[in-house]
């Protein structure tokens, strides 16, 4: 098969590494791709979205499998564009993309289904959003895309009064109105499905970090790192999330005319009263991806072409017992900012783990440089969490740059 991946970051590493790895012989293409990834995929260069469905039409591509969300929401929607061109598309249509890129939809679309989430109130001014603020914390969420740094969890209305008027007042983010939400409180936990119309295959569990400093403090990021394994949820609480969040999704979305084909991301609360939604996210997640696709096996091409048309095969892949845990290395200033071309070092000396690269470069002597807020994940897999997790750290110690921001604690809270 030819295969298309659309994104550049870690996720997107791991995604097609994962491809390549799959049995048969398969040509693999990213748009846009990075340094990195142009060792296992064809760069593609095209100026825009309909540019890049013809050339996918020119070039015969068999599955496009869509790694970031942006393009899902961008013009007529990657996948109604691959639809019109008859182009297999793992990712969902644009009006389904919507739980991810509009906070307002999703959470209307909890509360019409009946799907345990937060209260929440949708504000359009920042005078609006400051009579919202009731108790704290409180939680602030940008309602639109922004690489996962829209979402403030504010301790004190001071917090909360400077994040309304950078979203609303100073448009960081661009247009968009603000959601204020209720506090959840209770461990974190990501579950991924296959969605596939009105079929669904729960994936590997997993939990990210998303400040950037240890113990969960400092700003949201995009994630600093991640582990999956099965032990993370008993078996009795993923059926209660099957039961009460999963399913209900799938029949929401087929109940409001919502065709869905693709990978959906559940952001949990494990409240007091039970599991919560916190949101949707429209593709995998990110660091999560770079710490489940180490413990996939079988043929992940085979199970992804096949679900892009309708049949979803769930005995062509499965996943290893045990632990993964990724580690994020992170450039100088980020999250409020980033550093680009401090020079990466030790890389060759990385061993028995895997590396996916998330923001970096080569310079003009082959050399690999940051370009970009995350850096790099080293991602380790063990029988134990203690094993992979020294692995991960292990090998993480190995690699240098200017101004590196790592957590020492990936792994750790949350379990001990």
């Amino acid at each position: 098969m030819k295969i298309l991946v659309t994104g550049r970051g870690g996720r997107e590493h791991a995604l097609i590494t994962a491809l390549s790895e799959s049995p048969g012989s398969h040509e693999l293409f990213a748009y846009p791709g990075s340094d990195a990834i142009a060792s296992l995929a064809k760069r593609v260069d095209a100026p825009s979205l309909p540019a890049l469905i013809e050339w996918m039409k020119t070039e015969g591509i068999d599955l496009c499998v869509a790694g970031e969300e942006a393009l899902l929401v961008k013009d007529d929607g990657l996948a109604n564009l691959c639809e019109q061109a008859g182009i297999p598309c793992w990712g969902p249509r644009k009006e389904a993309a919507q739980m991810e890129a509009s906070k307002a939809f999703a959470k209307a679309f909890l509360k019409r289904h009946g799907i345990p989430t937060a209260d929440y109130t949708v504000c359009t001014t920042a005078a609006e959003a400051l009579a919202a603020l009731s108790s704290f914390p409180i939680v602030l969420k940008f309602d639109g895309l922004a690489a996962g740094k829209g979402v403030a969890v504010c301790a004190t209305r001071e917090e909360a009064e400077t994040f309304i008027r950078e979203v609303l007042e100073q448009r960081i983010f661009g247009p968009g109105n603000l959601v204020v939400e209720t506090c959840l409180t209770g461990p974190e936990l990501s579950v991924f499905a296959s969605i596939c119309d009105n079929k669904y295959h729960i994936l590997m569990p997993a939990r990210d970090y998303k400040r950037i400093h240890d113990r969960d403090e400092g700003p949201n990021t995009g994630g600093m790192g991640a582990v999956a394994s099965r032990e993370i949820v008993t078996a009795e609480l993923l059926a209660q999330i099957e039961t009460e969040i999963i399913a209900p999704t799938v029949q929401g979305l087929l109940k409001d005319g919502l065709r869905y084909r693709g990978f959906l991301y559940f952001g949990l609360m494990l409240t007091p009263d039970g599991p919560k939604v916190i949101e949707y996210n429209c593709r995998f997640g990110d660091p999560e991806a770079e710490a489940v696709m180490p413990l996939l096996r079988g043929d992940f091409a085979g199970y992804v072409a096949a679900a892009a048309t309708g049949k979803l095969e769930t005995n062509l892949i499965h996943f290893a017992q045990g632990w993964s845990i990724c580690v994020i290395s992170a450039s100088a200033g980020y999250p409020a900012s980033s550093r680009s071309g401090d020079l990466i070092h030790g890389l060759e000396l990385v061993d028995g783990v895997r590396v996916y690269h998330c923001g970096t470069r080569q310079n003009s002597t082959g050399k690999f440089e940051t370009n970009g807020g995350r850096v790099l994940a080293v991602v380790a897999t063990g029988a134990s969490r203690a094993e992979a997790r020294d692995k991960a750290y292990a090998e993480s110690a190995k690699i240098s740059f200017e101004g590196l921001q790592r957590r020492s604690d990936i792994g750790r809270m949350h379990f001990e």
